[in-house]
């Protein structure tokens, strides 16, 4: 929820489930909210996945500014449990992702993936994704506004 919501209302929502019961309510809803991935009917990875509108911070963002008018679905974060980190788990959900891209016709999809600064960096700053993670999917950049959370796409009608 935390794309999908101002800071305070985020902040809000951390009390009595509010985050939980707002996401609930929109998987209820049939909206649009993500990917998740599965391992021997156990889920071990999830993505948010949605028109960008949907997500206001990215909206609002001075970073990640839209770059033309075109329809676009993001991918603003990721979990991967912790059993399964280093894998290649989010590059087979972010090939799921494109598979639903192109079902759903949804013609570009869109990140904003960190490029890590150090070797290694720690699981807690993986949230948004590894840009080559992205790469290996067969995004490219399109915007580096930002040097270590640079635009990326996926064209889908090109492939």
């Amino acid at each position: 929820m935390y794309y999908r919501l101002k800071k305070a209302e985020f902040d809000e929502g951390k009390t009595n489930q509010g985050n939980k019961d707002a996401m609930q309510n929109i998987v209820y809803s049939q909206k649009p909210t993500g990917v998740l991935g599965f391992y021997d009917g156990q889920p071990i990875a999830w993505c948010a996945f949605a028109p960008r509108e949907d997500f206001i911070k990215l909206e609002n963002s001075r970073v990640h500014k839209r770059i033309d008018n075109k329809p676009v679905w993001s991918i603003p974060c990721f979990f991967i449990d912790k059993n399964f980190r280093r894998h290649g788990i989010s590059v087979e959900l972010l090939k799921a992702v494109v598979r639903y891209a192109k079902e759903q016709n949804i013609k570009i999809i869109e990140a904003y993936p960190t490029t890590p600064t150090k070797k290694k960096l720690p699981d807690a700053f993986a949230w948004i994704g590894l840009y080559k993670s992205f790469e290996r999917a067969g995004f490219e950049i399109v915007d580096r506004t930002s040097k270590s959370r640079p635009m990326v796409r996926y064209y889908v009608d090109k492939n």
